[in-house]
């Protein structure tokens, strides 16, 4: 009797937040898992546990150049790139480059390889949107040429060519548009509003709120993301989803969250808003309900109680590495 040959799957990005997860997710699945990542953003912290494991290999490779990976593969997510302002506002061409030449490198491995792609876009491709909420049908407000641009614009294109690849070559793709998401494994220094504000709780200053506060987030909590992501993969939709938690609260409001979970005392401050910062963003979920059977179950309460335990475990000298906030 013939060993059934495991499946193969190649995670890029994988030393980051959701790359890592993603990773864990397919070990657990039975999978022969591939991690890349050139570790610009990553941390090989977030994998270390895998590499004892028979079935989880590493390379450390920078998807914008060439990519070869020997053997079989099955599957393969693309979520390599900055994900955060604080990234994609200091290296902002690596941040073009990942999109659209390390997308490009990776359709091509997929079309070798005979293997089907999901590609991670973003919530970013609906700019400052003028509908809300967010359908996938809705095309966006985005300034290309604003700050915001290389990100937002590395991922329309990222759709584009991938959707391109499906049409021209028949290809088997896949495209998730993720809203905001948290969990541990987030860096306290990123940029973003949630790991920002419960470092500011964590060291005792002054939580910093950009704008009047009243702009709109939507976060959704890691597990659930990635069980979203797992059920488009293994779908046969190959047109955009949005993955996130509808539940929309204000950056005030959720600030006040953080100093109730804290137990802190600190103020919030405001600063002026950032260019092009998207005034609302909440997911019209309506599609991976349909098609997915997918919607989270994780509330914002208990997804906020074990991303705090989490940042409290973590060394104290993390809580003082450079912090930047935009929202």
């Amino acid at each position: 009797m013939t060993e059934t040959r495991k499946k193969r799957i190649l995670i890029t990005g994988a030393a980051g937040f959701l790359g890592s997860h993603l990773c864990d997710r397919f070990i657990r699945e039975g999978y022969k898992v591939v991690g890349m990542d050139n570790l610009i953003t990553g941390d090989l912290v977030n994998i270390q546990h895998l590499f004892k494991l028979e079935d989880f290999e590493f390379y450390h490779h920078d998807v914008s150049k060439f990519v070869f990976v020997p053997g079989e593969l099955d599957y393969i997510l693309h979520f390599a790139s900055p994900a955060s302002p604080i990234d994609y506002l200091k290296i902002p061409i690596q941040t073009l480059k990942v999109g659209s030449l390390g997308t490009h490198n990776l359709l091509g491995l997929a079309r070798v390889k005979k293997a089907r792609i999901l590609v991670a876009s973003t919530s970013e491709v609906y700019g400052d949107p003028t509908v809300h909420p967010q359908t996938e049908d809705y095309w966006g407000n985005v300034n290309p040429v604003g700050p915001r641009g290389v990100y937002d614009e590395a991922k329309r294109f990222q759709e584009a060519i991938t959707m391109a690849y499906h049409t021209y070559h028949g290809l088997e793709t896949r495209i998730v548009r993720i809203f905001n998401t948290y969990g541990p494994r987030m860096r306290l220094n990123d940029g973003r509003v949630l790991p920002a504000f419960i470092g500011q709780a964590l060291r005792g200053e002054d939580l910093t709120v950009f704008g009047d506060g009243s702009q709109t987030r939507s976060f959704c909590y890691v597990d659930d993301l990635i069980e979203g992501i797992y059920r488009l993969l293994m779908s046969d939709y190959v047109y955009p989803v949005n993955i996130g938690n509808p539940s929309e609260i204000t950056i005030k409001e959720f600030g006040e969250e953080i100093l109730k979970l804290t137990g802190s005392d600190v103020k919030m401050i405001m600063k002026p808003l950032p260019q092009d910062d998207p005034k609302q963003r909440r997911p019209d979920i309506t599609k991976a309900k349909e098609i997915l059977g997918w919607e989270p179950k994780v509330d914002r309460a208990e997804g906020l109680r074990r991303t705090y335990e989490y940042f409290k475990s973590l060394p104290k000298d993390e809580l003082y590495k450079t912090a930047y906030r935009f929202s």
